[in-house]
């Protein structure tokens, strides 16, 4: 071998590993290049998935209700059996008759209503002609509302001998010193916090109508007045609710004032808790997100929480006293979002979670309160529905992106699994949360009126009416009938016997 063989030997070898070295750097570039365009296109799919949803959203009601679409090829069970039966077309004359059904007419007007005969003779001379009957038309009239002044006279009288003067005791008033009466706060509190009309208005309209026009921070202190008046009656309905053994939980976020930062807001939440056995809710005013709140207030609770995915509930459910059941809305409503971007899978998911509610609904006609007996027929014809899903999923979640909207809804729901099977082992749990969902909806009305809560405090005492009127709504209760005689009642009432006032109290 010459010398200059001897010397390109080494350099070809060099740069063959030189070469090699190239081709895996490129390799590993282009894996690279794959996976980042792999997520791009998964980050743009859910962009566009969160774009559609917010687009939804702005555009008005979003509905959930899915109804099963039938394919244009696919005959329905009557048609098939009627192309078996017949394979040529015929004709026949149907001639039938039926009655006419009469317009049921208007609705007939509330028999309580009060009634102002109004007597309208025949413009002619009646004198001398026999009445043989009358025609009767019956509409309504508004009276409006009327603010009365109050006038309590306690006459004195001197005692025999000097010995002072007799004079009849002032009633209670559920604010010392006071102008207002019971019926008078009632409706303050009834049309703020119900009827979403803000102080500011309330006295426009008092001011217009009534002349009078209170002072905005007047309003504020009569509603702090009530609630220091009720907040034992708050808590007696927190530990009616504690001792249920069943409870759904859900948070809502409500601005408050910060006074450590004029002129701007804190982001704080009202956490709702709900007792659909015994239809008691309350609401509990904190300043976070965080488990501190649920933590501290179901320190010493025993039973089952039915709440969402959100991991806070994961953190205070690891406590063995505590089960956590999940939320079948809140698994649906995440197929409901994929429909737009994948339709067939979506539909699928969909028809089932749509048998399921069927089943529960005619399980609840059979059953009414025997939860026993509802245990059963859930475990029966439901829950085998439930695994279904989570068969398919696990078939199907492989071939779909994580980051998709139906990913995410897969996800969720193999997740939150666990939960759902909890739903099967004690019949008092619902399917879902949407009694307590409904139940926070007038803090989200309220929300969009007057916008923030003055303060902390003002946030809690807000929770603590919320917590009434949410109580009176699923009692389907007067809430101004009840809150006027509630507090009329509660300054002298035995306060070992305050469950009494509850909205819907029985002894059973």
């Amino acid at each position: 071998m010459g010398k200059g063989s001897y010397l390109r030997f080494p350099m070809n070898q060099e740069l063959r590993i030189a070469n090699q070295r190239l081709k895996a750097e490129n390799c590993e570039l282009r894996e690279q290049m794959l996976s980042m365009q792999q997520e791009y296109q998964q980050n743009i799919a859910s962009l566009k998935a969160e774009l559609a949803q917010i687009y939804k959203l702005l555009s008005g009601f979003k509905s959930e209700r899915f109804v099963a679409a039938i394919a244009e090829h696919q005959l329905s069970l009557f048609e098939a059996e009627a192309s078996q039966e017949q394979s040529t077309p015929a004709t026949e004359t149907i001639t039938y008759t039926r009655d006419k059904q009469k317009h049921p007419g208007r609705h007939a007007l509330p028999e309580h209503l009060p009634v102002r005969e109004v007597i309208i003779e025949p413009e002619e001379d009646t004198t001398g002609l026999k009445k043989i009957g009358e025609e009767i038309t019956e509409t309504l009239e508004y009276t409006p509302a009327s603010l009365v002044k109050r006038r309590t006279i306690r006459p004195k009288y001197a005692k025999a001998d000097g010995e002072g003067v007799c004079i009849a005791a002032l009633p209670t008033r559920p604010i010392d010193k006071s102008i207002a009466e019971a019926c008078l706060l009632a409706h303050i509190l009834v049309s703020k916090y119900i009827d979403h009309s803000p102080f500011y208005r309330q006295i426009q309209i008092f001011k217009r109508d009534f002349g009078w026009e209170p002072a905005s921070s007047t309003l504020s202190d009569w509603m702090q007045g009530c609630c220091q008046l009720l907040e034992p009656l708050y808590n007696t309905l927190k530990q009616k609710i504690l001792a249920s053994g069943y409870i759904q939980a859900d948070e809502s976020p409500i601005k408050v004032l910060d006074s450590d930062k004029p002129g701007s807001t804190h982001q704080g939440y009202q956490w709702v808790y709900h007792d659909p056995v015994h239809r008691f809710v309350l609401f509990n005013y904190r300043k976070g997100r965080g488990q501190q709140g649920p933590k501290e207030l179901l320190m010493d609770y025993n039973g089952y929480v039915q709440c969402d995915g959100y991991s806070v509930y994961d953190k205070i459910g690891a406590d063995p006293a505590m089960t956590l059941a999940g939320c079948l809305v809140h698994a649906r409503r995440k197929f409901s979002d994929a429909v737009d971007s994948d339709k067939a899978r979506a539909e699928k998911a969909l028809a089932i979670f749509r048998e399921i509610y069927l089943q529960e609904r005619e399980i609840k006609k059979q059953t009414k309160e025997d939860f026993e007996s509802r245990k059963a027929l859930r475990q029966e014809k439901i829950q085998p529905l439930l695994a279904q899903i989570k068969t398919w999923i696990e078939q199907q979640q492989f071939n779909v992106l994580p980051k998709s909207p139906m990913g995410k809804a897969m996800a969720y729901f193999i997740n939150q699994y666990p939960k759902f099977e909890n739903i099967f082992t004690d019949g008092r749990i619902e399917l879902d949360n949407n009694l307590i969902e409904n139940a926070i909806r007038p803090l989200a009305l309220g929300r969009k009126n007057y916008l923030f809560a003055g303060s902390h405090r003002a946030a809690q005492h807000a929770a603590i009416l919320y917590s009434f009127f949410g109580t009176c709504k699923m009692q389907n209760i007067n809430p101004r009938q009840w809150l006027t005689d509630t507090l009329q009642r509660i300054p002298d009432y035995n306060i070992q016997k305050l469950e009494e006032l509850l909205p819907g109290y029985t002894t059973s």
